[in-house]
C-alpha cells in the first residue's frame, strides 16, 4: 500500500513536467533553447484558471491554456526568429513577463494578489492509494502519451525530420527547400502549446491558480530535457526520476526523520548532480541558440 501510494503520488506530479520537457524537447531539437518553459506554464494555469471559473467548464480551461501558452510562445519566436534576440535574454524576459502579466490579471479578475477562488478539475474521490483519481483525469493520460506521442512526431514523421533538420543543420536544410523559420515557429508553439497544458493540469489539480504557483517546475523539465540528451523516451524518464525524488522530499518532510531544509533541498540537488555528471558528454543540437541561420 505504501508503495502504491508513492507510485501513485510520483506519477501525480510527474504529469506537468511530462509535458512541459516534451514542449522542451520539440524547441530545443529545432535549435530555440526552451528557457521559456517556466513562463509558459505559469501562463497556461492563470489561463485556465480564468477559463474555468468564468465557463465552468476545466475543459475551456483546458483550451485556454493551450492558447495561453502558445500566445507566450509566439512572443518568444518572433523575438528570436523575426528579431534575432538572444534566446537566452528572451527566455529570461518571457518567463519575468509571465510572473508580471499573471499577477496583475490575478488583481484585475479576482482581486487578490495571491489566489483565485476555486474553480471545478477533474478529479473525483480517489482510491486510497489515489490511482483512482488520476485514472479519471483526462490530462494523467495525455501526459503519459505524450512522450511516445513526441517521439513518434519527431522520428516518425517528415515533420519531424524537418525539426532535426533545422536544429543540426539549418543552412543545409534551407538549401534543399525546408522553411526554416516556419518549421522553428510550429516548433516553439507546439512547445508552449504542451507546456501550457502542464500548467493546466497544476491548477486544475489543485482547483485555483496561486501567485508563482509553478515554482521552478519548467526549469526541473528543462533539466529533465537536457538530462535525457533531447531525446523524448530518455527525458521522460528523466522526470520521472525527478518526480520521485519530489515524492521522497514530501514523505521525509511527514516522517520529520530529517531537518526540513535538507528534505527540501532534494529535488534540486539531484538536478544538479544528474547534469554535472551528464552535460558534458551530451552533445545539444548544434545550431541550440543560434540566432542566425549559419
Amino acid at each position: 500500500m505504501i508503495l502504491l501510494a508513492f507510485l501513485a503520488q510520483t506519477l501525480r506530479i510527474a504529469i506537468p513536467y511530462l509535458l512541459a520537457a516534451a514542449g522542451g524537447v520539440i524547441s530545443e531539437r529545432s535549435g530555440l533553447i526552451a528557457l521559456t518553459l517556466e513562463g509558459y506554464m505559469l501562463g497556461g494555469a492563470f489561463t485556465a484558471v480564468w477559463a474555468s471559473y468564468y465557463s465552468g467548464s476545466p475543459w475551456a480551461g483546458v483550451a485556454a491554456a493551450v492558447a495561453g501558452g502558445a500566445v507566450l510562445a509566439l512572443i518568444y519566436a518572433v523575438s528570436a526568429i523575426r528579431f534575432r534576440a538572444d534566446q537566452v535574454v528572451a527566455g529570461i524576459a518571457i518567463n519575468l513577463f509571465a510572473i508580471g502579466l499573471t499577477r496583475y490579471l490575478l488583481r484585475l479578475f479576482f482581486d487578490s494578489s495571491s489566489n483565485s477562488p476555486r474553480v471545478a478539475g477533474f478529479t473525483v474521490q480517489g482510491s486510497g492509494t489515489g490511482f483512482g483519481a488520476l485514472l479519471v483525469n483526462p490530462l494523467v493520460w495525455l501526459g503519459i502519451l505524450v512522450i511516445p506521442a513526441t517521439a513518434w512526431l519527431l522520428y516518425r514523421t517528415p515533420f519531424g525530420l524537418r525539426v532535426r533538420a533545422v536544429g543540426e543543420h539549418p543552412t543545409a536544410a534551407a538549401s534543399v527547400g525546408v522553411p526554416v523559420a516556419r518549421v522553428r515557429y510550429l516548433a516553439v508553439l507546439l512547445s508552449g502549446m504542451l507546456a501550457g497544458l502542464g500548467g493546466a493540469y497544476l491548477a486544475l489539480d489543485q482547483h485555483q491558480f496561486t501567485d508563482g504557483m509553478t515554482a521552478g517546475r519548467g526549469f526541473i523539465a528543462l533539466a529533465a530535457t537536457i538530462f535525457g540528451r533531447w531525446d523524448p523516451v530518455r527525458a521522460g524518464l528523466a522526470c520521472l526520476l525527478f518526480a520521485a525524488a519530489e515524492t521522497l522530499q514530501i514523505q521525509l518532510q511527514g516522517s520529520q526523520a530529517l531537518p526540513s531544509q535538507f528534505v527540501e533541498m532534494i529535488p534540486y540537488v539531484l538536478t544538479i548532480v544528474a547534469l554535472a555528471g551528464v552535460v558534458g558528454r551530451a552533445v545539444a543540437p548544434a545550431a541550440l541558440g543560434k540566432t542566425a541561420i549559419e
